[in-house]
């Protein structure tokens, strides 16, 4: 445990160093999900070691801050795990996990093959939708100059993952072109428990929203 322990600990130091990007993607982001991941991994049983690890490394080199590359995540995440002295087995794992996590599309499926690429997986959905969920959709978009809403544009449910990573819809189109959609695709039953009110708000966010662009909410 000793070893395993100390990679974990480097791990985290190494992330936190390398995670810079805008708030959506920080070392938040990743916080939130180690930490989701491991409550879901708890109640599913899956190893909380490779749970951690990948948890940890999952947006290390995310492919929306690298021209798109998907295999630049596992790439980055090979590399470091090599450096720090992580078993081969549990290399593979990760990096099976990492390669594999990432909402692709409306109409793409993204089954994982493990349990602990299931809860990683929830987690990292979890943490796109709710309260957190719709500060991060608007982080994002302004840093990438989107605009909140634009009436006339409708929603994409993208048949594709080069179609969705095209995508430079308003930041409402995000809602349902994925972040509506997250519930009914987590994989574990804990996730899918606490997905349930944090779907609800998002909903409810959106009327508010809605109601407000258009000038038809009631004055308090």
């Amino acid at each position: 445990m000793g070893d395993r322990d100390g990679i974990l600990r480097r791990t985290e130091a190494f992330v936190r160093e390398r995670m810079h990007a805008e708030g959506s993607h920080d070392w938040w982001h990743v916080d939130r999900v180690r930490r989701t991941a491991l409550r879901l991994a708890g109640e599913e049983g899956a190893d909380p070691y490779v749970t951690e690890l990948a948890a940890l490394l999952h947006d290390v080199a995310d492919h929306k801050f690298h021209d798109g590359d998907e295999t630049a995540g596992p790439r980055a995440a090979r590399a470091w795990l090599a450096s720090a002295g992580a078993d081969a087995e549990t290399v593979e794992h990760v990096c099976a996990i990492i390669a594999a996590l990432s909402y692709k599309g409306a109409g793409v499926p993204t089954p994982m093959a493990s349990p602990e690429g299931a809860v990683v997986q929830d987690a990292d959905r979890l943490d796109a939708i709710g309260a957190i969920g719709i500060a991060r959709a608007f982080a994002y978009g302004g840093s990438r100059g989107r605009p909140l809403h634009e009436p006339g544009e409708a929603p994409e449910l993208h048949d594709s993952f080069d179609r969705y990573k095209a995508s430079t819809g308003a930041s409402i189109n995000h809602f349902h072109e994925k972040l509506l959609l997250l519930r009914d695709r987590m994989n574990t039953p804990a996730a899918r428990r606490i997905a349930e009110g944090r779907h609800r708000f998002m909903q409810e966010y959106l009327d508010r929203f809605h109601a407000e662009w258009d000038g038809t909410d009631e004055p308090a």
